[in-house]
């Protein structure tokens, strides 16, 4: 492994719900479901959920400190979770489902002790904050089933994520947090697109016709969305793509008396565009027409250097 990568663990009840928050930003290489902080080596899941071994279900992350710095986890890390529950996390209950943070070196345990002592604070919860914050221990991987469950068993894992309660918690503290923040760091349209639900004008937006090869990605978080590979022309003057490279958000929209299929991203829950069926029959027949204002451009050659390097891939 490069020098330039470190390692972050956290636990936050199922470790299904705890890749997806972090996966394909950028300076993030890798994201590995496991086990940490009990007493038995190389547990199974049908172990761990007896509740006998004293392990918690946790992520471990490696990521570029340079590009995705550590109190940027954090700030992730506490927006997925109740930190008022040591109990387990929503529907998850016992030991092996606990919140806690586990510190890799001495900065790393600082950062996560000021982060905590600021979400005391903030007098966001009427309750404790009771998130431990302990040394980093062996971590043990999980089975492969459990590895990006979310990317392989979609449907399954958004029924479970609103089922335990964990997606409308989330919602409900956190959603609309940055709004002041955006209206800040967008333009008008960008803002107008993204939290409003809006639309840029066709043929007066900034990669209708745009030829470059790289990835598009989230303005708002950064999450990589589509590849200039994947870009045609649909003559509808807005950017068009047969397919997403990574998972979307899709809603039926009904707004202006059309049936439509509305994608969001997965992170930011930003407004990209509708989703129709009329695309290239010999690619799977699927037209993602987008707004730019939603999007910004990667180039290939910038992809290492912004921290997208795993994406080079897409253009070999």
């Amino acid at each position: 492994m490069e020098q330039q990568f470190k390692k972050a663990t956290f636990a936050g009840g199922c470790f299904w719900c705890m890749v997806e928050p972090f996966d394909r930003r950028p300076g993030i290489e890798k994201i590995v479901s496991g086990y940490t902080g009990g007493s038995v080596e190389n547990p199974t899941y049908q172990e761990v959920s007896s509740e006998t071994t004293g392990h918690l279900e946790a992520v471990q992350i490696t990521y570029n400190p340079n590009i995705f710095p550590y109190d940027q986890l954090l700030e992730i890390y506490w927006q997925q979770i109740d930190p008022t529950d040591a109990e387990g996390q929503f529907a998850d209950r016992g030991e092996s489902y606990k919140p806690a943070i586990f510190y890799h070196d001495d900065e790393q345990r600082q950062l996560a002790e000021q982060s905590k002592q600021k979400m005391e604070e903030s007098n966001k919860f009427n309750q404790p904050i009771v998130v431990e914050i302990r040394p980093a221990e062996t971590f043990y991987e999980a089975e492969e089933e459990h590895q990006d469950y979310y990317k392989k068993n979609s449907f399954h894992y958004q029924l479970y994520k609103k089922g335990s309660g964990r997606k409308q918690f989330i919602e409900s503290n956190w959603k609309n947090k940055d709004k002041e923040e955006l209206r800040n760091r967008l333009n008008e349209m960008q803002y107008t697109v993204t939290q409003e639900d809006g639309t840029e004008p066709p043929y007066k937006n900034e990669y209708w016709d745009h030829e470059e090869e790289g990835i598009y990605v989230d303005i708002v978080s950064g999450e990589p969305l589509f590849s200039s590979t994947d870009k045609y022309d649909a003559n509808c003057g807005w950017p068009s793509f047969t397919k997403p490279i990574a998972p979307l958000n899709e809603e039926l929209d009904t707004s202006f008396g059309m049936r439509r299929v509305e994608v969001r991203s997965g992170h930011a829950d930003s407004h990209l565009g509708h989703v129709f069926n009329d695309g290239p029959q010999d690619q799977g027949g699927m037209r993602y027409c987008i707004n730019s204002a939603a999007l910004r451009f990667i180039p290939k050659e910038d992809l290492e250097k912004e921290g997208y390097g795993k994406y080079k891939q897409l253009f070999n």
